[in-house]
């Protein structure tokens, strides 16, 4: 196992009606900004159900709407103007996960008057702490599981045609409700994109080398179990608590540091996803599930310890040589993303050829020219898995 840091202050409050948590979660006098997306919360209650729950306690509470599913700059800008004209002291993010990252970046940019006028400043440190001293108290209301920003410090925000890596320990939410119920509306599609991505996340920290992280390796096996026995079932049966419950956790757990700690970390997937994303608006989730079968497949060597133990420990399969049981357990984990109506292919997004190009050209101007757990992954790996993905 190698060494490792860990560290996470979120307190989560979950189940049905947790949401009665709230007042007794935000500080009493606070002046709150909600924060929330493309009205959703509106039209289903969940926004108003969350004033009222404010409105307990003699808070000021006012809300800024309109945070895009890829949360962008400009937009996150608008709302550190409103904080600090109104010197709000509390961000509460009702949402997905957009919202939260978008939420964060607000906490960091308002609370930090060195990087007045040149906020985008904030967003080249990539993975490397952003190095200030402040940050504004933030809380989440999660009303969609996919991306584990309601219990983690890392955010995305699209700059323009690039997505750039937030990172701050101090835009940890101090606390995270997340009711279940809450997330049955959502589309099925959003679901579905909910199942892949926590799904992605967990590989990404579990597929690269053995490190003897056995807890780990177990605990990261369990997420990928709980998401296969319940994906399908979640996406055709939106009010079904008991799958619902598993999906919201799941997500939760998969990128809040437990599985990631002591093992070594992937990424490739997500830094091509990112690409896709930013170049042709596929859905986050959506382009993770193109680009991961290919760069297994292209990958399969200095990955092969961990996709044995994957295929045998997640997918039961114990026959055959070992190259029969890599290509059976990539070929279920595409035939997975497809049960959830994800589609794994490049020419489904209408990406041809020049988009491939396009793509490695962002990377190119990005520096992602060495990725995964080993560096290995180059521009000409890069290639080879989004041509085997058209």
């Amino acid at each position: 196992m190698l060494n490792f840091n860990f560290y996470n202050p979120t307190q989560i409050v979950f189940g049905q009606g947790q949401l009665s948590q709230l007042d007794s979660l935000v500080p009493k006098n606070a002046k709150v900004l909600i924060t929330y997306g493309g009205g959703s919360v509106v039209r289903n209650g969940v926004l108003a159900q969350v004033k009222a729950e404010l409105a307990k306690s003699a808070r000021s509470v006012s809300e800024f709407g309109g945070i895009e599913s890829n949360p962008k700059f400009a937009t996150a800008m608008q709302a550190v103007e409103r904080v600090r004209a109104e010197q709000i002291d509390f961000l509460l993010a009702v949402g997905g996960g957009s919202v939260m990252d978008a939420t964060k970046f607000i906490a960091l940019a308002a609370a930090n008057a060195d990087y007045q006028g040149q906020e985008e400043q904030l967003l080249i440190h990539g993975f490397n702490p952003v190095p200030v001293n402040n940050a504004i108290a933030l809380g989440t209301v999660a009303t969609l599981p996919a991306t584990g920003s309601e219990m983690n410090c890392f955010a995305v925000i699209s700059r323009g045609e690039d997505k750039l890596p937030v990172y701050s320990p101090l835009t940890f939410p101090k606390f995270s409700i997340l009711d279940p119920e809450l997330t049955y509306t959502l589309p099925a599609i959003q679901v579905a994109n909910g199942v892949v991505d926590a799904f992605v996340h967990v590989v990404e920290q579990y597929v690269t080398y053995p490190t003897g992280a056995h807890f780990q390796d177990r605990t990261a096996e369990g997420i990928l179990q709980t998401l296969l026995e319940i994906g399908k079932t979640t996406v055709d049966e939106p009010s079904n608590y008991a799958a619902r419950s598993n999906l919201v956790w799941s997500a939760t757990m998969a990128l809040n540091g437990l599985i990631g700690s002591g093992v070594p970390h992937d990424w490739s997937v997500h830094m091509l996803g990112h690409e896709l994303t930013a170049l042709f608006g596929v859905d986050h989730a959506q382009s993770l599930a193109v680009v991961l079968p290919s760069m297994w497949r292209v990958r399969r060597e200095p990955k092969r310890e961990k996709l044995l133990q994957y295929a045998e420990r997640v997918w039961g399969i114990t026959e055959g040589g070992d190259e029969a049981r890599i290509d059976a357990a990539i070929a279920n984990t595409e035939a997975f993303f497809n049960s959830l109506g994800i589609a794994t292919r490049l020419s489904a997004h209408g990406i041809d050829q020049q988009g491939v190009e396009r793509v490695l050209q962002a990377l190119e101007k990005h520096g992602m020219v060495a990725l995964s757990e080993r560096g290995d992954v180059t521009l000409e790996v890069s290639r080879q898995v989004l041509e085997m993905a058209l």
